[in-house]
């Protein structure tokens, strides 16, 4: 891991900018963090906008998380922000693109040319990255995720054991792989909906959600709209990771 700036925030989050090879990131961590007193971690997803245009959310969940003990850590997905783009991904973007105008129906070739090229390329790549957190003095471990693509997330709950919970903003363009993956989902889910969401098939969220195989999963519903996540929404998903990356603070 390369450091390509780093910067004390006021409230004391050390953020560090960086690149694994060609992949940029940013490591958050809280001002107490030290290898006599290593901290769990929270991998932060995001949507294919860049780390760039998504920064000020991630940040503003990054001191959230931090407030509560937690290092958190994002990369930017494939083709997306200051990554070469990927002539097949822009593709399906436009046939998407061409789809919604029409008012037509968004067809499953569609969903997995989109969807399922960038869930194979980013798990891998999530993968890596953790083991460079983790070979980091101040981050201990345990490690969950939250946020961002929801077929990504589902992959990594299925194929990286040392993630032990994830916190899931349920959203449209699924690919039918991905509710047979959802089948072999085991660790905790705190699954999030907006219920106005204008651009999700809220009955999909549900089906999903239902194909869950974890023995401890919730669903938060809230009305509005996409960005409307309400702030009580967020603390919720915060108690749900102090349960489960510090059960010594749940007693």
């Amino acid at each position: 891991m390369q450091i390509t700036s780093e910067q004390r925030l006021d409230d004391g989050v050390l953020e560090r900018a960086f690149t694994l090879g060609d992949i940029p990131g940013i490591l958050w961590t809280p001002e107490a963090a030290s290898a006599s007193a290593p901290v769990p971690l929270i991998l932060l997803g995001q949507p294919t906008l860049g780390l760039r245009r998504m920064y000020p959310r991630l940040v503003a969940r990054a001191r959230h998380s931090a407030a509560e003990g937690f290092a958190t850590a994002t990369i930017e997905l494939p083709g997306s922000g200051e990554r070469p783009s990927r002539p097949a991904l822009d593709r399906a973007r436009a046939d998407l693109r061409r789809a919604m105008q029409a008012g037509e129906p968004v067809g499953d070739e569609i969903v997995d040319a989109l969807v399922l090229p960038l869930v194979d390329q980013a798990v891998p790549e999530w993968q890596a990255a953790l083991d460079t957190f983790l070979s980091l003095p101040e981050i201990g471990g345990p490690v969950g995720y939250s946020g961002g693509i929801i077929s990504v997330g589902v992959r990594l709950a299925v194929v990286e054991p040392r993630i032990v919970a994830a916190c899931l903003f349920a959203g449209s363009l699924v690919p039918r792989v991905t509710f047979e993956e959802a089948r072999q989902v085991t660790v905790p889910l705190h699954v999030l909906l907006q219920w106005d969401d204008e651009g999700n098939d809220r009955q999909a969220s549900l089906d999903l959600f239902d194909a869950f195989g974890s023995e401890e999963k919730s669903l938060h519903a809230n009305m509005g709209g996409h960005t409307g996540v309400p702030q009580y929404a967020g603390d919720a998903a915060s108690r749900f990771f102090t349960r489960h990356l510090k059960p010594d603070r749940t007693g």
